[in-house]
């Protein structure tokens, strides 16, 4: 999952990127509302954390112009919006909710509290309530960052889980290269590369069964497809 982050304090930018790549999320910042509104228009996000000083702007009218509509396609309707910030008044709360943020965390905060709202979020599009997705023998503990088939554990690579966890919130659903670019990997990566097919060749071998069945399909000039049924969180 795609992650932008909008911010202007450097070091909390910095800290803010290197937790979210940790637990596998591509991210992008923006340093201000221009720069986040330029990349919103060339790229679809799956979550915006949004700090509200910014030096161009409140990130309070920020989010009621994306909810507005007033950005390329439908990204103001899809996009998961977590306001961070120091204004921890109840009347800002509800005015941030209100203006159409999903959620609102008041700095300072618990890394590990950020995480776990990210996550409750980004379930929304994973068609599955719990931490744990299940798609047939798959199974994939989004907070504990594990993956199995059966009861087999999988060594998947940071890039691998989260190559995973996307077709796994899509199950049957045939998703392109440039899906998973967009997706799944932050703006540096070079759209020519072929490193979404070597990916998807290790996720592949890894998956196999012991009879070597495969649960990811090509799809030619279209795209891969996870095979089995919708997720089913674990109750």
């Amino acid at each position: 999952m795609r992650v932008l982050v909008v911010e202007d304090e450097e070091d909390l930018v910095e800290a803010l990127r290197f937790g979210l790549v940790r637990a596998d999320y591509a991210v992008d910042v923006a340093y201000d509302i221009a720069q986040a509104t330029e990349k919103l228009y060339a790229t679809s996000y799956d979550l915006m954390v949004l700090d509200l000083n910014l030096p161009d702007g409140d990130g309070m009218d920020f989010c009621r112009t994306i909810r507005d509509g007033a950005l390329a396609g439908e990204t103001g309707a899809d996009l998961r919006i977590l306001m961070l910030t120091a204004r921890d008044r109840l009347a800002d709360r509800v005015r941030g909710l209100d203006e159409g943020a999903d959620d609102y965390l008041v700095k300072p905060f618990a890394f590990p509290e950020l995480l776990a709202r990210v996550r409750a979020l980004l379930r929304r599009d994973s068609r599955g309530g719990s931490a744990v997705w299940t798609v047939g023998e798959l199974t994939l503990d989004t907070s504990r960052h594990e993956a199995f088939r059966g009861g087999r554990r999988l060594q998947l690579t940071p890039k691998e889980f989260a190559v995973l966890r996307y077709l796994m919130s899509r199950p049957g659903e045939v998703v392109s290269t440039e899906d998973l670019l967009e997706h799944v990997w932050d703006e540096n990566a070079d759209p020519f590369t072929n490193t979404v097919r070597v990916t998807i060749g290790t996720l592949r071998r890894k998956l196999a069964g012991d009879d070597g069945d495969q649960l990811i399909e090509t799809l030619v000039r279209r795209g891969y497809r996870l095979r089995e049924g919708a997720p089913e969180a674990v109750r």
